[in-house]
């Protein structure tokens, strides 16, 4: 199982260009490397999951143009093949709060606090809050949290079925691991299969997801059979 770190606990993990790009090299790297059938996103230090971007790093970009055009972070983790497990502890605001929507499941400490604080300063988040939180939670509860930008803590988080798993305050990241643990005891070919099934199912029509499906289907049957032809060499 590979963990990736979001590792700057003095400023509550808050996102800078350089972290966006350690994201990216490190999800790349964990669909590389065979050894690893999950990936657990966690924060450093004590206090935050993440804390979002770093205003401070914001106004480093020349224009608009150039933020436009800037390397982020959300798409590297939508395209890790193998499931992601989110292990939030503390604040989780703006980009950290996107980075927990973009996983597979999330494990959240009691303690926990998320929010889309984008609004109150004049502007929209560009991570896909509006696009998972809507899927996840439902419209209305998108509307109430995105468009006010307040704060809501782990068991209104656990109600609208945003997180998967609540545990106790310090319990997040050994229950985040043993999930990952749990997955992948399956066949890789199995679980990055129903990870692609079920993605899939956010923008296929039914016919179109069920053909998606079979033809995972038969990759995995293709996968047992060469392995059973390996075996007999």
């Amino acid at each position: 199982m590979g963990e990736i770190v979001l590792d700057r606990p003095a400023k509550h993990n808050a996102l800078t260009p350089a972290m966006y790009a350690g994201i990216a090299k490190a999800c790349a790297a964990a669909n590389r490397d065979d050894a690893i059938h999950a990936v657990v996103i966690r924060g450093a230090g004590d206090r935050a999951f993440c804390a979002g971007s770093d205003i401070g790093a914001l106004e480093g970009y020349a224009d608009f143009w150039a933020w436009r055009n800037r390397d982020d972070y959300i798409p590297p983790i939508l395209s890790l093949r193998k499931p992601a497990i989110a292990a939030v502890k503390g604040w989780a605001l703006g980009g950290g709060f996107e980075i927990a929507l973009a996983c597979d499941l999330r494990v959240a400490a009691r303690s926990a606090v998320f929010s889309a604080p984008e609004v109150t300063l004049g502007w929209n988040g560009a991570g896909g809050a509006a696009q998972h939180m809507t899927r996840l939670c439902g419209y209305g509860q998108a509307m109430k949290y995105l468009l006010t930008g307040d704060r809501f803590d782990a068991e209104e988080a656990a109600r609208m079925g945003m997180i998967e798993y609540l545990v106790d305050d310090g319990c997040e990241l050994e229950r985040a691991r043993a999930l990952g643990a749990s997955i992948a005891v399956h066949a890789p070919v199995a679980t990055q299969s129903v990870k692609a099934a079920v993605r899939s199912a956010l923008d296929l029509s039914v016919a179109q997801g069920l053909r998606y499906e079979n033809e995972l289907m038969s990759l995995c049957f293709a996968e047992r059979d060469l392995a059973a032809a390996k075996g007999t060499r």
